[in-house]
């Protein structure tokens, strides 16, 4: 069993006891309805208390679910006629970034996702949601050809970063990372990017260069990990806590600095609790967004991507 989070714990425990008192009602034929009732209503008490009042190494905690809906979960929830393509041409197939094509309400679209796992042997496989270039390279693959055929681009975003080994390196992965960009930065069809997870460094911003940029409430966006920060800034990787509320990672900061157009609202307790209202929730979201770009004209996509990006951040200008 997953070690719960320390936040987390008083609900995980209050849950525990009434998933008890169910089973000996039920092996013992003795009525607990009463005090089942009155335990299940002080357990969404403490939800409400504690899911209201999160900081934002909590919120880290819960992007890092073990739990935590992927990419493949959306896909089967949201849309339909999904088939998977594979390979960049080039060197071979990164099944951390998937990709494809699918029916969204009725219209052809893409969709490249990063995908991690849920247990080792599937993480392993997956590279831990790390990319390789050939990850990269494959994503843009499907962008050139989206934008052939004239199909919306919806991303999700959930990486610790892209793959920092050796091998990568020498494989070209910064250059493949930087390419992504620029070459997003003129796709001619609707960008929609969502980050479902963590969103780390250039390994999630070569995904996210979008008309429209969303984040899961409960989601993080950062150059580096609450913990690399804390490792460089103050020689102490376990002052991440620190690190997290100082970085503005979370949601809320980011859409308080106009980084990304809006927050997707999570289930209580994060989007592991309900994978179906979750991807409702997201659904809706994509559904009102794709109609709003399916109006614009390509140089209009173009300009609305352009103006977006150049409007982040703030500076003073000082007179020489």
């Amino acid at each position: 069993m997953t070690k719960p989070m320390n936040f987390e714990e008083p609900v995980v425990k209050l849950r525990e006891k009434i998933e008890e008192l169910k089973e000996v009602a039920k092996t013992a034929n003795v009525d607990m309805s009463g005090e089942i009732s009155t335990l299940e209503s002080r357990l969404q008490q403490l939800e409400t208390k504690i899911y209201t009042n999160m900081e934002p190494w909590d919120r880290v905690q819960v992007a890092r679910h073990a739990q935590r809906p992927t990419t493949l979960d959306y896909i089967e929830q949201i849309f339909s006629d999904f088939i998977e393509l594979h390979g960049d041409r080039s060197f071979g197939d990164d099944e951390a970034i998937i990709g494809g094509i699918a029916s969204f309400d009725g219209q052809p679209i893409t969709i490249i996702g990063h995908q991690r796992g849920k247990t080792t042997k599937e993480n392993i496989r997956r590279n831990f949601g790390m990319p390789h270039p050939e990850g990269y390279r494959k994503a843009l693959r499907l962008m050139k050809q989206a934008e052939k055929f004239n199909r919306p681009i919806i991303c999700f975003i959930d990486t610790k970063g892209a793959y920092p080994g050796k091998a990568a390196e020498e494989r070209g992965q910064s250059e493949a990372i930087a390419r992504n960009l620029f070459e997003m930065a003129g796709l001619k069809v609707p960008v929609i990017s969502v980050v479902i997870g963590e969103g780390g460094s250039g390994g999630a911003l070569a995904l996210g260069v979008a008309n429209k940029l969303y984040m899961l409430e409960n989601s993080t966006y950062s150059v580096i990990s609450p913990e690399g920060a804390a490792s460089i800034l103050w020689k102490d990787a376990s002052l991440a806590k620190q690190a997290a509320e100082a970085m503005k990672i979370t949601a809320l900061d980011l859409k308080e600095m106009d980084i990304i157009d809006g927050i997707i609202t999570e289930v209580a307790g994060g989007a592991h609790r309900d994978v179906q209202a979750q991807a409702n929730y997201l659904k809706d979201c994509l559904h009102k967004s794709l109609s709003e770009l399916n109006t614009l004209s390509e140089q209009e996509l173009i300009e609305s991507r352009y103006d977006k990006f150049r409007k982040i951040g703030e500076f003073i200008e000082l007179e020489s």
